[in-house]
This record gives structure tokens, C-alpha cells and sequence, in this order.
């Protein structure tokens, strides 16, 4: 076929899956990416000889990534080593730490060990959940941009496992009986932007995922992913230009996207425009307000976006005894989530996850040294918090709880530098909509059709993937937006066999 042209605004995760695979099928393919580095959210920085990534830390379901490589002609292991952790994470509740387990005889003893009475319903709980996750595979690897999709036979099949007016705590308590073994299985929720209170019941697949499939460490970090990504976009003849911002598109009278203008004013045509910027922030900086018809300004505030996240990264000058990741949970974890969720304040007692990256992989740090991620979910921008006055005080409040739940009393004492990141800077300096980390939530009303579609309906030529399109956020899920989009683009032409699922 000829050299299609296809622009990608974004070398993030979605956006370079779809870059991967087209240049793979003979498009000619450019990414243009704003920041000087690769990755968006899934990148990394280095200070000092410690490296860090920036964004997402936990990466499973490993296959969907392997098959995005064997369908650009690619082996992912060639790239990158894995590394399974064990235990997968550990939980921390007020009286008693719980280390996770993909081993089911391990993680059945450790429920056993402490919630007595529960560690039977495990089986059942991964047995319902993969017949549930075997179901709803189709249907999160398919387009949805038509309602006509839902009757589809895929989608007829999946609605019960839907659990339609069952919350994601309902489901989990008709397995387990303690709260905080049920926490076990919901928190993840929280990243969706929702409570698992409200969460649809559905997304008890997502710790489901970790459990079949468990979770792995890169070698280097999680941005090691999409490096090796962008140099298969360049194997292939793709181009990707750092530093490149993107100011506009280039849409004509017949609401065509001819290409993009560069914020060089250097203008771009092309055959496809792939948009990986963060949704909401893309629509709001990329196309005038007056010619988005689904998505206008007020649209785009009406509708509902998960929480944010402050950062600390942290240099130390010692190693500290923890797991890979932990999770310190709130002693109210419902209030500490409503106070997310809806009031959207500060919570005196957030909860906080810890990466301590050198358990696993030593070369991240000095030796004998250690950097520690550490996140604290809180409200997105809407909040109106002001970051400013109260950076500090949150900074101080982080340490303290850190402190009295690891039993690490001296840690601050260690510190060589911190680099600290508020909502506030995930919306001006990353592009992050209100600073909404995990992008729009994913709540019935904002699932499959009626997320933003992968081939958006309001201009011919635009194509989305990332967080903010169908199947949603998460890593998993962003690498099967690029495969659809893809897969899309390429089934445009008849003469393109469709890209190998």
C-alpha cells in the first residue's frame, strides 16, 4: 500500500502501541510529544544516580504488551526483563500487615493467618472472577462506537457479569466477611476515581488481574516499557520528535482533521491524527471550544474524573526495610475515600502507597542507597485546593504517617533530596486535566460507547487512545485502546490486513 500518513499527538503508552503496530503495517508514522522525554505519565527521571518513574509503578496482565509486540513483528522479551514480584504487595491496616500472593496456597495462608473463616472463599472468589473476566475480555478489546455494539452477542453475554446495581463492595462481601480483607480486593478502585462503595461491581476483575497474572517489575523501571516501544516505532521507519508540542489541529469547513500545527506554527498534514494527550486536556487545548459538539468546555466539566495524586519522590542514604510496594491504608478508609471522592478536602489521614523500587532492582540507586515513590491519593483540581499554602503541611503530615505505620521512626533523618509533585503541577506541567491522574472515572455512564470513542465521532480522521478512550485507564487497558485504534485505522483500507489481535 502506499505510505498513509499518521500523526501521533503523544509518545505515552496508547499512543505508541498504535504508532508500533501502524508503522509495522507500512504507514508512515510520526510522534509528536510536547515533554523532552519518552513516556507521558509512564516515564521516569533521574537526580543524583537515582531513577525514578513518574507515573505508574504496578504493571500486569504482561500478555496484552507481548502481543502488541508479536503484532509488530517484535518480541517484548527481547527488550525488556521482567521481573514477577513476590509477594505482589504488601497491605497495611492499623493491626496487621498482609503480604499478597499470586501463589493460592500462599495467599490462602496468609488469609488464614489473618481472617480465619475466609481463606475457603478464595477459590471461589478466582473461580467466579475468571469465568467473569473470560466474559468481559470480548467486549474490552472491541470498538464500542455504535449503541447498536451493546446488542451485539458479546455484549448481550457480558451484561450479567456486569452485576448492574451491585456495588465492587457488594460483590467482595458476598466472598469475604472482614473489612480489611475486603479492602484487599477493592482499593484498587480508588485509581477509576471511584469508591468501591460505588464502583460498579464488574471491576472486581481488576484484582482479579493481579492474582491470575500477577504483577512485574522492568528492570529499570516501568518506562523501560515504552522506550522499548519507541525504538520499535523507529525500527519500523516511524519518527518520534521530542520537544515537539502540538498548538493545534488543522480541521477544515467539512470538520475533516487535515493535520496538526505545530507551536512552531510549522504545519503537519496528515492522512490520520491519533490523539494520546490526556483527554479532557486535549480537546480543551487542541480544538477551538466553538467546534467541539460531544465535548464542549461545559461538557467536559460536567462529567466525572478520578482522584489526583501527590508525589514525593524520595533520595535516601540508606536502605529501608520494605516491600516492593505497600500500601498504608487509612484507619477509615470510607471516610478517607469520601473525603476524596465528594468533599473533596484534605484528609488528615490519608492513605499512602510506598515503592521501594531497590528491593527488586538494584540499579535504581547508589548502592546502599534506596529512592522511595511515594503517593497519596487526594481530590482532583475541581477541589480548588490551594496547593501552594498547603504543599508543606500535607508534605510533613505524609512523613509523620509514614513513620508510625512502617516503624521506620528515623527515615527523614536520611533524606538526601525530595522531588514533590501536586495536582496543581499535574495539570500545568504534565497536561493532566484538574490534575485527574487516572483520567475520567468509569462509572456505567462513562464506559464502552459512552466513553469518548476510539474513532471520535466529531471530526473524520481523529482517532484516540490512552486513558481517556474506551476500554479505559490503566496500563493493560491503554495498550488495548492503541491495538483498537489500530486495528481501526488499518481495517480503513481494504487492501491492509487487519493488525493480528
Amino acid at each position: 500500500m502506499n505510505k498513509e500518513q499518521v500523526t501521533v499527538i503523544g509518545a505515552g503508552p496508547g499512543g505508541l502501541a498504535a504508532a508500533m503496530m501502524l508503522s509495522a503495517r507500512g504507514f508512515a508514522v510520526t510522534v509528536y510529544e510536547k515533554q523532552n522525554y519518552i513516556g507521558g505519565r509512564t516515564s521516569s527521571f533521574t537526580k543524583e544516580g537515582f531513577t525514578f518513574d513518574l507515573g505508574p509503578t504496578f504493571f500486569s496482565m504482561p500478555h496484552i504488551l507481548e502481543e502488541v509486540f508479536e503484532a509488530s513483528g517484535r518480541r517484548l522479551q527481547d527488550y525488556v526483563n521482567l521481573h514477577e514480584l513476590e509477594p505482589m504487595y504488601s497491605l497495611s491496616f492499623n493491626d496487621t500487615t498482609v503480604r499478597v500472593s499470586r501463589n493460592s496456597d500462599e495467599m490462602k495462608a496468609e488469609i488464614a493467618r489473618h481472617f480465619p473463616g475466609n481463606e475457603d472463599h478464595y477459590d471461589r472468589f478466582i473461580k467466579d472472577t475468571r469465568k467473569k473476566m473470560n466474559i468481559l475480555m470480548p467486549v474490552l478489546q472491541t470498538e464500542h462506537n455504535k449503541l447498536t455494539d451493546y446488542f451485539a452477542f458479546r455484549s448481550l453475554r457480558a451484561v450479567p457479569e456486569l452485576e448492574l446495581g451491585k456495588s465492587l463492595y457488594d460483590v467482595l462481601s458476598s466472598y469475604f466477611d472482614d473489612e480489611r480483607l475486603k479492602l484487599s480486593f477493592t482499593f484498587q478502585s480508588k485509581y477509576l476515581g471511584m469508591s468501591p462503595w460505588e464502583c460498579p461491581g464488574a471491576f472486581s476483575i481488576l484484582s482479579y488481574m493481579e492474582h491470575e497474572w500477577g504483577i512485574f517489575h522492568p528492570e529499570g523501571g516501568l518506562n523501560q516499557l515504552t522506550k522499548a516501544m519507541a525504538r520499535v516505532v523507529e525500527e519500523h521507519g516511524g519518527h518520534i520528535r521530542l520537544g515537539t508540542g502540538v498548538k493545534k489541529l488543522k480541521i477544515n469547513d467539512k470538520r475533516q482533521v487535515e493535520g496538526l500545527i505545530l507551536d512552531t506554527d510549522e504545519e503537519v498534514s496528515s492522512d490520520h491524527v491519533v490523539m494520546n494527550a490526556d483527554f479532557a486536556k486535549g480537546m480543551e487545548m487542541l480544538i477551538d471550544d466553538s467546534l467541539r459538539r460531544a465535548h464542549s468546555n461545559k461538557k467536559l466539566e460536567k462529567k466525572k474524573y478520578s482522584c489526583s495524586t501527590f508525589m514525593i519522590y524520595a533520595g535516601l542514604d540508606c536502605q529501608v526495610d520494605l516491600d516492593h510496594h505497600t500500601i498504608l491504608f487509612s484507619d477509615d478508609y470510607k471516610q478517607n475515600v469520601e473525603e476524596i471522592t465528594h468533599a473533596k478536602v484534605i484528609s488528615d489521614d490519608p492513605s499512602i502507597y510506598v515503592q521501594n523500587p531497590v528491593s527488586t532492582d538494584k540499579t535504581l540507586a547508589p548502592d546502599g542507597k534506596a529512592g522511595l515513590y511515594i503517593l497519596a491519593p487526594v481530590p482532583n483540581n475541581f477541589s480548588e485546593i490551594d496547593w501552594e499554602t498547603s504543599k508543606e503541611p500535607f508534605r510533613e503530615q505524609i512523613w509523620k504517617l509514614i513513620e508510625e505505620k512502617t516503624g521506620i521512626t528515623d527515615i527523614q533523618d536520611h533524606l538526601i533530596f525530595e522531588e514533590i509533585l501536586t495536582p496543581l503541577d499535574w495539570e500545568n506541567d504534565k497536561y493532566v486535566y484538574k490534575g485527574a491522574t487516572f483520567n475520567m472515572a468509569h462509572n456505567l455512564g462513562q464506559m464502552m460507547y459512552f466513553r469518548p470513542h476510539n474513532e471520535y465521532q466529531d471530526f473524520e480522521g481523529l482517532w484516540l487512545v490512552g486513558g481517556g478512550t474506551h476500554p479505559g485507564s490503566g496500563l493493560p487497558t491503554i495498550f488495548e485502546s492503541g491495538r483498537i485504534t489500530a486495528n481501526l485505522i488499518a481495517n480503513s483500507y481494504k487492501t491492509t490486513k487487519r493488525v493480528s489481535l
